[in-house]
């Protein structure tokens, strides 16, 4: 088997007083989507800046952060020249058009023109941005962008690829178009590492899914695996603030857990005919029933309070 692409072990990170990294160990294995999922102020962009070494220098453990067996600290180019980066912003050159954004970028790798230019037409194609080559930054979509920053961040053929938050204010269509392009990039052996807030697409696309609370690790494993077996399988909100008061009022049958930390009353249960007896006076519209996903997970997890940070 082959060595994991990535290797953390007991990693400390603190900002005076605040620990925003405290204890985290995990493993990425190659050609896998590794997803770092948490609220606001988790410790996720603290952590990925370590990855990449871009985090401030500290004393921390030889055996903390290992990136292609590299530690970021010290080897900072060297993972730089493995990994493409594709920030949370599209920090695109305006002035130049599509095909100009790249090719400049192509000079901070050393590579030939002849060389970028292939590159070039091979990532507009498979990003569907062909027609816009000649195109400036400005003329482009939300999406277009998107998928350009993507673009720019593979053109040299990196081995891993660090995404944040790759989706974020894009059209389903979109969305799914990315989804697509990461999931043919694993399968070509590319290494995912990936920050998102969107439940669905970690669901999606990651392999394993990592979630952060506090600083610290409170889960991971497979996204189906972590749902089996740690949250009720069906989940009934109540939609109506009258009838939600009312069953509020009612015993809690067994085998039924209930939440009412948000504005509608919620239950959960690995039985849908229980739920469905809870539910049995309400009419259409005052209630919705469901099987549980990665987003109750992570409320059961995280709580539904914002932190001081969000």
């Amino acid at each position: 088997m082959a060595d994991p692409v990535l290797i953390v072990e007991n990693l400390h990170k603190s900002y005076g007083p605040i620990k925003a990294v405290d204890n985290v160990s995990f493993s990425v294995p190659q050609a896998s989507c590794f997803g770092f999922l948490g609220p606001n102020g988790a410790g996720k962009s603290t952590l990925m800046r370590i990855l990449y070494g871009t985090a401030e220098r500290e004393r921390r453990p030889e055996t903390a952060v290992r990136v292609f067996g590299f530690d970021p600290a010290q080897n900072e180019l060297d993972i730089k020249f493995l990994s493409g980066v594709v920030p949370q912003d599209n920090n695109l050159d305006e002035e130049l058009n599509v095909e100009r954004n790249l090719l400049v970028y192509s000079k901070f790798y050393g590579m030939k023109r002849r060389e970028a230019d292939g590159r070039i037409d091979e990532l507009l194609s498979f990003f569907e941005l062909s027609e816009k080559r000649k195109a400036r930054i400005r003329e482009l979509s939300g999406g277009m962008k998107r998928r350009l920053t993507i673009a720019r961040a593979l053109l040299h053929a990196p081995r891993l690829l660090i995404l944040d938050e790759p989706t974020t204010g894009l059209d389903p269509q979109v969305r799914h178009l990315i989804w697509d392009k990461l999931r043919q990039l694993k399968k070509d052996g590319m290494t995912i590492l990936l920050t998102t807030h969107y439940m669905d697409e970690a669901y999606q696309i990651c392999d394993t899914i990592l979630i952060m609370d506090k600083g610290r690790k409170a889960m991971e494993g497979p996204p189906q695996d972590l749902l089996d077996s740690h949250i009720e399988r069906y989940v009934l909100e109540i939609v109506k603030p009258d009838a939600g008061r009312e069953i509020a009022s009612m015993p809690v049958p067994e085998g039924v857990r209930s939440d009412p930390s948000r504005d509608r009353l919620v239950f959960y249960s690995n039985e849908a005919h229980v739920l469905r007896r809870i539910a049995k006076n309400l009419g259409h519209g005052e209630y919705h029933l469901r099987e549980s996903n990665l987003e109750d997970l992570f409320l059961k997890l995280t709580g539904r309070a914002l932190n001081e940070l969000q």
